[in-house]
């Protein structure tokens, strides 16, 4: 039997979620709900997908939903959903705070329905072709910069795009954060717009992530040093690039006998990662499909969602601790 599957919010993410949904093998896209009665009529009409007039109405009809609404609204919309053991993908992050996160993963715990976040850089193909390389990385460097988008813009940076680079490194390092030191500065929002964070691992490893939404341009790099040598990832492009020592070379006469600087490539072996190639997003929903029909794993379970909110909101705390109170508009943005 196919997955009935449903979305819950239509905007610019909502509609590429009910888009694919739509031929996504062993689901039958029910419809979607949409609060917004002219933006439901659009997406109707541009998809040809049923718009359904309530949550409750939507409920009814599916076996699992994606949640793709605005963050603050994150847990009103997936409570009466796992209430009745329908499986829920949530977008990131989990939820607006650890407290409605925990509350979500026990009434899931209670009714036996699935949790998946939504972190789909997981399922970029950079990441997908370096995770063989992966072995015990002892310093990580991230660099996520984008044009200022008002859509996000309603939290801070760090729970807007940094989390994608939390989860990340949480996943390439594995293992408990044992501490967190970070700065971060509003610049057009009453929230932290650009923000960096050092990410202390109770394996020793250490992450450096920096991101910004003030930038003239796009960056999504990311580069794991380990002892067997290092990755350069550059998530936008989907590409990466392992560097190891050569193993024909010795480096010991290298260095006795070099007279200056060394090319890279007369010790370094250069070898590009790869991966299938697959739109992140629609991996994502298959992956989740196939975890809800039994036929696969919980790619990023709710519990990993829940602990990148932690370490987000950690690192908020962080900022907001030594940020100075210069204005009047950085003191309201933080009570609104």
């Amino acid at each position: 039997m196919p997955v009935r599957m449903g979305v819950v919010g239509a905007g610019a993410l909502g509609f590429h979620h009910t888009r694919i949904l739509r031929d996504v093998p062993g689901a039958q896209l029910a419809g979607f709900f949409e609060a917004d009665p002219a933006r439901a009529a659009k997406v109707a009409s541009e998809l040809g997908v049923r718009a359904f007039p309530s949550l409750e109405a939507l409920l009814d009809a599916v076996d699992a939903v994606s949640i793709v609404v605005p963050t603050p609204s994150h847990y009103e919309a997936a409570a009466p959903a796992l209430e009745r053991g329908l499986h829920v993908l949530i977008e990131k992050p989990i939820a607006a705070t650890i407290a409605e996160a925990d509350a979500l993963l026990a009434i899931a715990a209670r009714t036996g329905a699935i949790v998946q976040t939504g972190h789909v850089e997981r399922f970029n193909r950079a990441v997908r072709a370096a995770l063989p390389y992966v072995e015990g990385p002892r310093f990580i460097e991230s660099n996520r910069l984008a044009p200022f988008n008002p859509r996000g813009a309603d939290v801070a940076v760090v729970l807007d795009l940094m989390i994608h680079d939390i989860d990340l490194v949480r996943t390439f390092v594995g293992g408990g954060v044992s501490s967190v030191s970070a700065v971060g500065v509003p610049v057009l929002t009453p929230f932290v717009d650009i923000a960096s964070a050092r990410i202390s691992f109770d394996a020793g490893a250490v992450a450096n992530i920096t991101a910004s939404r003030v930038s003239r341009d796009r960056m999504r790099k990311l580069r794991i040093f380990q002892h067997s040598g290092y990755l350069s990832l550059d998530l936008a492009a989907g590409t990466g690039e392992f560097y190891r020592l050569r193993r024909d070379v010795d480096f010991a006469a290298l260095v006795r006998d070099a007279q200056g600087a060394q090319a890279l490539e007369s010790f370094v072996e250069r070898i590009p990662v790869a991966a299938p190639e697959g739109e992140p997003l629609r991996l994502e929903l298959e992956s989740f499909v196939q975890a809800v029909a039994g036929d696969g794993p919980v790619a990023v379970t709710g519990a990993d969602g829940r602990e990148a909110l932690a370490v987000a909101m950690t690192i908020v705390e962080d900022i907001e601790r030594t940020l100075p109170r210069l204005s009047g508009r950085e003191t309201a943005g933080r009570g609104a």
